[in-house]
């Protein structure tokens, strides 16, 4: 308990630290994504989720729709997370204003080790963290947050007991399905049920919804296909 007081405390004083911008510029969106990084995920798989996002973000696509207006940019941060208290901010908030922006972000994600954290999937608490992070950004248009993993809660809060969500704020999920060797169970099952306790628990807000991603290998197309819906339906609102 007293080691994730300590986690907590270190998180909120970086994501402080972090978070310089100020209301100089217009923020159509801000944008926290929180990635899974508890002992599910070997090493292979944590360079497929960094990798894999940094992919997304270069994808012309979805470049084309965070750079679709300049003079509202989206906002952006990534933290991983697992134990409860035991969340690392990887990209502060960053506004993408400029191609630039987008290479200084997945040049980030590429150039990042894996840090010590704890085994169990906090998903409570990791809803917490990026709530706490989407606070700094009062003044965006809206507000999402994306939760990716591979797993349900084992510890900790459960999502369905977070209910201090902030006003207005989407939470969209990427769960990712992987073969069960114990049970037997293979990855269709197991994402299948995982999706359905995403839909009941985790997504909330406005136009929330669930992207999935058949193993980590298809990490990469899942997260742009979901930032490509959640920026569609930031335009369709403006």
């Amino acid at each position: 308990m007293r080691r994730a007081t300590v986690f907590r405390a270190v998180f909120l004083l970086t994501i402080l630290l972090a978070s310089p911008l100020s209301a100089q510029s217009s923020c159509r969106q801000a944008l926290a994504l929180g990635l899974d990084v508890s002992g599910s995920v070997d090493a292979r798989e944590y360079r497929l989720q960094l990798d894999g996002l940094a992919l997304a973000l270069a994808d012309p696509e979805v470049t084309a729709a965070l750079l679709g207006q300049r003079g509202a940019p989206i906002r952006i941060t990534v933290y991983e997370w697992s134990d409860p208290g035991d969340e690392r901010l990887i990209v502060g908030w960053t506004d993408i204003a400029s191609q630039s922006d987008l290479f200084a972000i997945q040049s980030t994600l590429r150039t990042t080790q894996r840090a010590a954290m704890g085994p169990s999937t906090g998903l409570g608490a990791a809803l917490l963290a990026g709530f706490a992070l989407l606070d700094q950004q009062p003044d965006c248009w809206t507000r999402t947050l994306d939760i990716s993993s591979d797993g349900k809660a084992n510890t900790g809060l459960r999502p369905q007991d977070v209910s201090d969500s902030p006003v207005g704020v989407t939470v969209n999920g990427l769960v990712i399905g992987v073969d069960d060797n114990i049970t037997g169970n293979n990855r269709n099952l197991q994402i299948a049920e995982l999706t359905s306790y995403y839909i009941a628990y985790v997504i909330r807000g406005p136009d929330a919804f669930v992207e999935t991603a058949l193993g980590f290998d298809a990490y990469a197309e899942a997260m742009r296909r979901k930032l490509l819906r959640e920026l569609t339906i930031l335009l369709r609102l403006n």
